[in-house]
């Protein structure tokens, strides 16, 4: 049965303390949707006015819930808003049963919070192809609005996970004229990790003030660059969605303010290498490295076709510095190569240059450095300008422990 896992050795030593976010709140119960006695369903209130934005899978296999947030998700809006996630079951692949749950539900919260259905998000993670016993999480409405606090954030983190082993949060500060504006946000991931759009389950709140137009811009444009460049198994969830809510509580406007869309870049960030942290049986955290692509696209490409390849990561876990497996992924990726004009790097030995074993070379150097748990291997194209950041873990017998028997 999932849910004793031992805690990853790559995570954190313990979850953060994040800053109370004005206008948002928090609560967690367990619902049994799944397995008794384990918290699973969490809600999040929205102040009036806040805006919201979100990034969703494009898996042509969507489950309901992320079907029914992306038809709301749009313009502005003086209501609050409501978020509600489940753990235990996906409603994926659940046909009309699956849209019979998400109106049910949402209509539920609307009722138990005075939030307009419009505005009530939810997300389901789990088992996929199964019907989702809403009655079982509705029943529970009353306890959840009734817990409802400003610093139960980490309860909340804890009741949206599955496989993993740790809950994951990363928050900001930022002083915009000489105010505070603060970001927390937490996330849920393990396997099935392999973005296109956001990844996994992200929740993210902010008490700065921001048109939605252009917080969903500055949310599109960052996920690139964090969410969508992490993998831990090539695999993409039916189920992925991020949802980013500004409160507008600090009273600070931070459209246009790159003080704060960095700030905002490092929670993104810090969260998607945790969920890297705590891929599946993971041992290792990997960064890929690639400069010197014929264009960043290309460079991208190369990096995923090293992280995700069975070979390459099977190869780090067992702490092998073979590097020929590296020339292979960069071969086989589609994008653009020239043997003679490819360098590797783990770390700072020069494993590889011109399409040949550096002379220098040895091997024992490059055993030891496989030995760390964060890794950084590095290679160049030689080609031109493109390059890309992928991170990922390795690939170990437990990632097929855990998944042998996820239903269980």
């Amino acid at each position: 049965m999932v849910g004793a896992l031992p805690v990853s050795p790559l995570a954190p030593a313990s979850f953060p303390d994040l800053p109370v976010i004005g206008g948002v709140s928090f609560a967690a119960v367990s619902a049994g949707v799944r397995y008794k006695n384990r918290t699973d369903v969490m809600l999040a209130t929205l102040a009036p006015g806040s805006a919201v934005a979100g990034v969703f899978t494009r898996s042509a296999t969507r489950a309901a819930p992320v079907l029914d947030c992306q038809a709301k998700l749009g313009g502005d809006s003086p209501d609050g808003a409501a978020i509600l996630v489940n753990s235990g079951n996906a409603n994926a692949f659940t046909g009309k049963n699956g849209l019979d749950s998400v109106a049910e539900i949402t209509a539920a919260v609307a009722a138990a919070t005075g939030v307009p259905q419009a505005r009530v998000f939810t997300a389901s993670t789990g088992v996929i192809g199964e019907k989702l016993p809403h009655d079982r999480i509705i029943a529970k409405l009353g306890d959840l609005v009734g817990a409802l606090s400003p610093d139960a954030a980490e309860t909340a983190a804890r009741a949206i996970m599955t496989t993993d082993t740790f809950p994951k949060g990363a928050s900001a500060e930022v002083e915009i004229g000489g105010k505070t504006v603060r970001i927390a946000g937490f996330a849920k991931g393990s396997g099935m990790i392999a973005p296109d759009m956001a990844t996994m389950l992200v929740y993210i709140f902010t008490d700065a003030r921001i048109a939605q137009p252009a917080l969903q811009q500055m949310l599109s444009g960052l996920t690139d660059r964090t969410f969508n460049c992490i993998t831990v198994d090539s695999d993409t969830s039916t189920s992925d969605s991020l949802i980013l809510a500004a409160t507008g509580a600090s009273g600070v406007s931070v459209d246009g303010e790159q003080a704060f869309e960095d700030a905002l870049h490092g929670v993104m960030l810090d969260l998607a290498h945790q969920v890297v942290r705590d891929g599946e049986g993971a041992t290792k955290f990997v960064e890929f490295r690639v400069t010197g692509a014929a264009n960043d696209q290309d460079a991208r490409t190369h990096g995923l076709a090293m992280a995700n390849s069975p070979l390459v990561k099977t190869a780090i876990a067992g702490e092998d510095p073979n590097w020929g497996r590296i020339v292979m992924a960069i071969g086989k990726s589609g994008a653009a190569a020239d043997r003679d004009r490819l360098s590797i790097r783990f770390g700072d030995i020069l494993v590889a240059s011109d399409g040949w074993v550096n002379p220098d070379y040895r091997e024992d150097d490059a055993a030891a450095y496989m030995k760390g748990q964060n890794l950084v291997v590095t290679v160049d194209l030689g080609l031109g300008d493109g390059q890309a950041t992928i991170w990922t873990c390795d690939l170990t017998h437990a990632y097929i422990d855990i998944n042998a028997d996820y239903r269980s």
